[in-house]
């Protein structure tokens, strides 16, 4: 300070203007910091509290949304074969690549045919033998007509013939069916995939024997369809009911209509793939609590495949709405609370029921009012509490930038 009186009290007017000026200027600028700082803080110890905390407010963003409930789930094929033969035999050839796509009628297996040609030709044979039967008898017949006028034979004679003619014609019926099914055999030795899809890997190899027919025959593959494909979900008790709510009260379609759905996959941040419901089932799980749900999916592309996991969001109907940040809601055990600056810029806490997260923000179902001001930061600072004065300053409540939900 001794110093400053030396230097300020030179005699010369040029070296203080010079020296004295800067130095002037900064304790102006202090006092006027100080001063301010001390307006503020006056009135506040004063009254024997601490300074005001100053705070950023908006009111909650209204606006009409569409909420879309998230669920998880897999995919799985509209419809499955397991491919077995009907006949039994030794595999002769194997017509597929393991894993590739067939159509319905492909060729898969041939199981050796010889003995199924040889069955026709027996069968073809003894159909002929009967058919040889029936035209003796026939002719019979005929002749006994004319020989009854006559009398020359009896009638329990001709009833005899008559009787013939239909025992020939009945095992000319039986040679016809056993023929119908040597040819049936013959074409069953040709293993065909009865829908298109992608086949597995073949369970049998070439030269083995199977076991054909309606029990134990042996499993030669399964084939899975690709398009369209089912995502199945489970969903719980109490959105079951809310929707069902949604549907009465005329807000919502039905639940076992085709209302929309939006996946996408584990590696997938967009929910690009679209579906309906197809399908609710007709009772809850008494051990889950929660209702199997199933959709269609289109899979032109075929990247989906049975047993794939997925997300899916629930069309859940448009209504009007108040959404506040995350980052402005606090917890308090199981309460959620917001805080909002009302008369004379006294924080209060306004207890609220949340809803789902739309478009990077919170919706809140009850407990807010469009005209409140809802705090937006500072509210890790203890001195934003209820009761506690603060200095308001004008924000605005906006959607983050990204993709919608």
């Amino acid at each position: 300070m001794s110093t400053l009186t030396t230097t300020c009290g030179r005699a010369d007017i040029r070296l203080a203007g010079e020296s004295c000026l800067p130095i002037l200027r900064l304790l102006a600028v202090v006092g006027l910091v100080l001063f301010s700082t001390l307006a503020t803080v006056a009135p506040a110890v004063a009254q024997g509290g601490p300074p005001a905390m100053p705070v950023t407010v908006s009111p909650p963003l209204a606006k009409r949304v569409t909420q879309w409930d998230e669920f998880s789930g897999r995919f799985e094929a509209v419809a499955q074969v397991e491919v077995r033969a009907r006949v039994s035999g030794f595999i002769d050839k194997i017509h597929f690549r393991d894993g590739q796509l067939v159509n319905v009628g492909d060729l898969l297996f041939t199981i050796d045919k010889r003995p199924f040609e040889i069955a026709v030709e027996s069968a073809q044979a003894e159909l002929a033998r009967n058919k040889a039967q029936v035209d003796l008898a026939e002719l019979q017949v005929e002749r006994g007509a004319a020989l009854i006028k006559s009398r020359t034979i009896t009638d329990a004679e001709y009833d005899q013939r008559k009787a013939n003619l239909a025992v020939a014609r009945a095992q000319y019926k039986s040679a016809e069916s056993a023929l119908r099914q040597a040819e049936l055999n013959l074409d069953w030795s040709d293993v065909r995939a009865p829908l298109a899809g992608r086949i597995s890997d073949r369970k049998v190899d070439a030269g083995n024997l199977i076991q054909g027919g309606q029990q134990g025959a042996t499993l030669l593959a399964t084939i899975v369809t690709l398009d369209p494909i089912r995502f199945v979900f489970d969903i719980s008790e109490a959105d079951y009911l809310r929707y069902t709510r949604l549907f009465l009260s005329g807000a919502l379609a039905s639940s076992r209509d085709a209302i929309p759905v939006r996946i996408r996959l584990a590696d997938e941040t967009d929910w690009t793939r679209k579906g309906t419901v197809d399908f609710v089932d007709n009772t809850l799980s008494a051990r889950s609590g929660t209702m199997r749900t199933r959709a269609v999916v289109d899979n032109k592309n075929q990247l989906l495949t049975p047993n794939v996991f997925g997300r899916v969001q629930l069309f859940g109907g448009e209504y009007d709405a108040l959404l506040v940040p995350d980052t402005a809601i606090v917890s308090d055990q199981a309460r959620k609370i917001v805080f909002v600056v009302g008369p004379d810029n006294v924080v209060q806490a306004r207890v609220v029921t949340v809803g789902p997260i739309i478009d990077g923000l919170r919706v809140i179902r009850d407990g807010l009012a469009p005209t409140d001001n809802v705090v937006l930061d500072g509210l890790a600072n203890p001195m934003v509490r209820p009761g506690a004065k603060v200095v308001p300053q004008k924000g605005e409540i906006k959607a983050p930038a990204g993709p919608s939900r």
